[in-house]
């Protein structure tokens, strides 16, 4: 059975708590609350287990207790939906019956080690609190898919007045975010540098600062690469922690906004 959830305490934080895909979702929950039609949370139960739904304009997120699978409900779920993108229990998605217009990439989660060299001169070129505005002009040029100015302003201004996201720039040419940051952990997103600032190493310097950042915070901090970037983490030194798959259409055009949120890898 797949009910709609209508109060936060029908989640189950501390199954959520146990992954990086579950921590997005309860973010999303204390950012937005269940009363938003383009933010949807679910609980899924059946006689394999238990587990949670969550639907971000087109992103689906599942997670589930570990033994949940997916059921005829689930499929028919995403049928129904057709997000653009699917991620989270891996044991879930790896039985979602997928159709022409899905493809499987492979994602690797990274955890943003900090090292031992001196970062005090590059805080002085970091913004903490940049416009927006500044922020998607560097992302526009990283990520040609990005939605609509007014869909991400929406969503990013909304995530940071609540405490869940935060947005920074360095020398006004490179961004990155922490999509969450929940409890000990902050996962970091939405990395981009403008086309003029590209091979000066920013983002590099950027990402050793951040990792430096948060765990003087007491953070763990991760992020999300898709193949295409998995060896610049790795030349940075950032630590492999897991491997995943996530499902994404293939039907629609890279610059629609159909494709919901920016992919935060």
């Amino acid at each position: 059975m797949i009910k709609l959830i209508e109060h936060e305490h029908e989640l189950d934080r501390k199954l959520l708590m146990k992954t990086l895909s579950g921590k997005k979702m309860l973010s999303y929950m204390r950012a937005y609350g269940p009363n938003y039609e383009f933010c949807r949370f679910y609980k899924i139960t059946d006689e394999t287990g238990e587990g949670y739904m969550f639907i971000i304009n087109s992103t689906l997120i599942i997670c589930g207790d570990g033994s949940l699978r997916a059921s005829e409900e689930i499929n028919l779920f995403v049928s129904m939906n057709v997000p653009f993108r699917i991620e989270g229990d891996q044991s879930i998605l790896e039985g979602i019956k997928l159709t022409e217009r899905y493809q499987v990439l492979n994602r690797t989660i990274f955890e943003l080690i900090p090292d031992d060299a001196p970062l005090e001169a590059i805080e002085e070129h970091v913004e903490f609190n940049p416009k927006l505005t500044d922020v998607y002009a560097i992302l526009s040029e990283g990520f040609p898919n990005i939605a609509d100015f007014s869909l991400w302003y929406t969503d990013t201004s909304h995530r940071c007045r609540h405490g869940i996201s935060r947005v920074f720039t360095y020398r006004n040419s490179t961004t990155a975010s922490a999509v969450f940051d929940i409890g000990s952990t902050v996962l970091i997103g939405q990395v981009a540098t403008t086309v003029a600032a590209r091979g000066r190493g920013y983002a590099r310097e950027f990402l050793r600062w951040l990792a430096k950042f948060f765990n003087g915070l007491g953070k763990r901090a991760y992020l999300l690469a898709l193949d295409v970037r998995v060896s610049f983490y790795e030349e940075i030194g950032f630590e492999v922690v897991g491997r995943e798959i996530v499902l994404e259409r293939i039907d629609v055009e890279k610059d629609s906004i159909a494709k919901g949120m920016l992919e935060e890898v």
